[in-house]
């Protein structure tokens, strides 16, 4: 009852306010009604090159689908935009070092909405929810004061060498893709079975079937969200605050103090380095660690630090 008060609260306001834009599958009919149109479906459509045909009707409803539920979750859409100003300059250099195709950090965005410390059910961690046994086999540290996955670089490496490795056995990007959400033994079981190894004409569970659609359509929505309605400005964007990079191959018993002696805060601190775990770093292996300092201006908010990563999606680039 409450969220339909809601909704009706929501149309009176925008119909009434000049300060509601609609987007552009939103139109205001002849009788001054908020009407809603499905977004176009395109002619073509592909992830990493790898077409989707869209001619087939039962791809076509799978891509509609997830058009559909993307272009009309503004709130969060709006979220993934600003987000992605911010980490897609850290992801984009990795993925091309590691010769991963740059649609894969649609996969990042589609697994934590970007967000450095998401954790699921099922105990996947970081931007890239990598499970703990798979951060360990690939070499990253795990333990009560360090976890690698919530290290955005290494945790993206991590993620290049999983795909390619499954690229390499399977031939397909977008296959390999798949195996990121159900695991890559069923994908190459399922290849044997249904003797393809092309996602698009596959069968999946419901949750492995959207989930390369997903980033498709995260991909065409972000490449141009003005087409969908979603416009920000350019102060609105997130960034990263400057910082300063300390090498430390020793123990820090107390991380708010080793903040203080760099003029930062132990908030800062954590939020720069999500991968420190508690509030302190017992190092016993005498391992080196990098630590991003912020520096001591970075606390606050100034527009002149924002680089708007893709121009169209702002209106005052």
């Amino acid at each position: 009852m409450k969220s339909k008060i809601f909704v009706l609260f929501f149309l009176i306001f925008c119909s009434f306010s000049s300060n509601c834009q609609s987007p552009k599958n939103e139109r205001k009919n002849t009788e001054n009604k908020i009407v809603y149109y499905a977004p176009e479906i395109p002619e073509v459509a592909d992830f990493c090159g790898e077409k989707v045909d869209l001619t087939n009707y039962y791809l076509r409803e799978r891509y509609d689908r997830e058009l559909l539920s993307f272009s009309y979750w503004h709130s969060q859409l709006f979220i993934l935009i600003k987000r992605a100003n911010k980490f897609f300059p850290m992801i984009e250099p990795i993925l091309k070092e590691e010769g991963v195709p740059d649609d894969f950090k649609y996969l990042a965005l589609i697994e934590s909405s970007l967000d450095q410390r998401a954790i699921s059910s099922a105990k996947a961690a970081g931007i890239w929810q990598i499970l703990a046994d798979t951060a360990k086999e690939y070499g990253l540290e795990v333990s009560e004061d360090v976890d690698e996955r919530y290290n955005l670089e290494k945790s993206t490496v991590l993620a290049c060498k999983y795909l390619k490795k499954t690229y390499e056995q399977t031939g397909s990007w977008a296959t390999a893709a798949a195996s990121y959400n159900t695991g890559r033994g069923r994908v190459l079981s399922q290849i044997e079975i249904q003797q393809t190894n092309n996602y698009f004409d596959m069968l999946f569970s419901e949750e492995t079937n959207r989930y390369v659609f997903r980033m498709i359509i995260a991909k065409q929505i972000l490449v141009d969200p003005q087409k969908y309605g979603f416009y920000l400005k350019k102060e609105e964007l997130y960034y990263f605050p400057d910082y300063e990079i300390v090498e430390v191959d020793s123990s820090i018993p107390n991380l708010t103090n080793f903040a203080k002696n760099y003029g930062s805060n132990y908030q800062l601190l954590k939020d720069a380095n999500p991968w420190l775990r508690t509030n302190k770093l017992e190092n016993k292996g005498k391992k080196t660690y990098q630590i991003k300092i912020p520096k001591e201006d970075a606390v606050k908010f100034n527009p002149k630090k924002i680089r708007v990563h893709q121009k169209n999606w702002v209106m005052n680039p």
